[in-house]
């Protein structure tokens, strides 16, 4: 049965564990299911002991504790750690060792959590399955033969296997919320700017956020609350927020909720369809009003995400160069050599189509015909989320067209793939919080998700109407 935050804090007060225990118990969950998942690409087994060996003594002393002192969790491997190498799932990267952590792995640790691993991913978070891996797939928790999403998918898996209570994850086009509802647990992809990017390896800056995974609202939102703020090394976050302002206990009485009409066709699988509109239906049962409602330019947002996105990806990558750090040719023996035989023999394949395409529109030429009309466009749709947003307090929708497919059925199609990011990528592109939220299961029991849409920096309604489901 899953434990959530609050019930394993309740046991460390009480002396009915210790921090050694749990860490002791997560680390052998986490071997126990790696041969069968491939959960995690490094264990921080000694660095994780001494630390709860520490927060234990501390407790003992009658020291205050943090919020959450004890508590194990996982965290995405593309988060600079210490005690692990940082390698985000790809060859380039494969012996780095970060010279310092990421803030909100700084911040977690403060509040005495106690990072057991380091989750796999697809290389760089490009991808949605977990299967652009360099270390291999990570496989669904619920059916060993299913992806668990992506590209966040061995944090997902990590939850959903009990494993931990919770595990950080990134999103920029999906990447949280897809794997959450492949694999039935909460994901949440804040507001851009909430929580600080520094010390995560970036994907796309314009989009990339820091998230997290759990079996509760209110353990998302604790952590969240936690990690989010304002951080001089990320001069992209927001200011802080009201303090608690996304653990309120103070529910939302009667909300006008806009049900998406782009994400209700007929290219949804019925069981998805059925699932939210089930939701719909508890949501008019807790006094809330839902209307349909239509964005027009949703049906773009594909086109202006796999645009921009690789864009942003081709200057990111830019600085593994096998000069600076990470992998170098040893057989190259010119500089030109050095520069291109690292990079063929460290990116994998999708690495190197989102850079193609990414220098592609940014060229000369080109630039005016794909980059500026993109972002021409990106705004016409923030505009349109905008307008929304003048009418209703919260838009719903499925998280992904489907449940979680096959392994291998969709990794010789690229394009097949990118349509798994569908129905998330708009809310990236426009910097809106989203939640997925657990909301029952397709005809083989496969976990559907149900995706909370807010207003920026309206993460705490999200969590609160969250709540409101699960007490439902």
């Amino acid at each position: 049965m899953s434990r959530t935050i609050r019930e394993l804090a309740d046991d460390l007060e009480s002396g009915r564990a210790t921090a050694v225990q749990l860490a002791e118990a997560a680390l052998k969950q986490l071997e126990q299911k790696q041969a069968t998942h491939h959960v995690a690409l490094s264990l921080a087994r000694e660095r994780a002991l001494q630390r709860a060996a520490e927060i234990d003594e501390a407790r003992a002393s009658g020291e205050p504790m943090g919020r959450l002192a004890g508590i194990p969790f996982i965290a995405k491997d593309n988060f600079l750690t210490y005690g692990t190498t940082t390698t985000a799932a790809a060859k380039i990267l494969e012996n780095f060792e970060a010279p310092y952590q990421s803030t909100a792995i700084e911040k977690l640790e403060a509040e005495g959590a106690i990072m057991i691993a380091k989750a796999n991913l697809d290389a760089f978070a490009h991808g949605s399955s977990t299967e652009n891996s360099f270390y291999g797939p990570t496989k669904n928790a619920v059916d060993p033969t299913r992806v668990p999403g992506g590209s966040s998918g061995g944090s997902a898996t990590a939850v959903a296997l009990d494993i931990v209570p919770f595990a950080l994850g990134t999103d920029t086009g999906g990447s949280i919320r897809q794997p959450a509802s492949f694999s039935g647990v909460y994901g949440m992809k804040p507001t851009y700017g909430l929580v600080s990017r520094y010390g995560v390896v970036a994907m796309a800056s314009s989009t990339d956020t820091i998230g997290a995974f759990a079996h509760t609202a209110e353990d998302v939102a604790l952590v969240m609350d936690v990690i989010a703020g304002k951080d001089e090394r990320d001069s992209t976050t927001l200011p802080d927020l009201p303090h608690d302002s996304l653990v309120t206990s103070n529910q939302p009485q009667k909300l006008k909720i806009g049900l998406v009409k782009e994400y209700m066709t007929d290219d949804v699988h019925p069981d998805v369809r059925a699932a939210v509109e089930k939701r719909v239906g508890d949501l008019r049962a807790l006094g809330h009003e839902v209307d349909e409602v239509s964005l027009p330019s949703l049906k773009l947002a594909l086109a202006i995400y796999y645009i921009v996105v690789p864009a942003e990806i081709s200057s990111n990558l830019s600085r593994y160069d096998g000069i600076k750090y990470g992998l170098s040719a040893e057989q190259a023996t010119s500089l030109d050599e050095v520069y291109g035989l690292t990079r063929d023999q460290g990116f994998m394949a999708e690495n190197k189509r989102r850079i193609l395409i990414g220098t592609y529109v940014l060229s000369s030429g080109y630039y005016d015909a794909y980059y500026r009309k993109a972002q021409t466009a990106r705004t016409i749709l923030i505009d349109e989320f905008t307008r929304a947003f003048e009418r209703y307090d919260m838009l719903i929708g499925p998280v992904s067209p489907t449940t979680a497919f096959k392994l291998g059925e969709n990794t010789d199609d690229p394009l097949k793939m990118y349509l798994a990011d569908i129905m998330t990528v708009a809310v990236s592109l426009a910097g809106l919080p989203a939640l997925s939220v657990p909301s029952g299961t397709d005809g083989q029991g496969l976990p559907i998700g149900l995706q909370l849409i807010g207003k920026q920096r309206d993460d705490g309604l999200l969590f609160a109407v969250a709540q409101q489901l699960e007490a439902n």
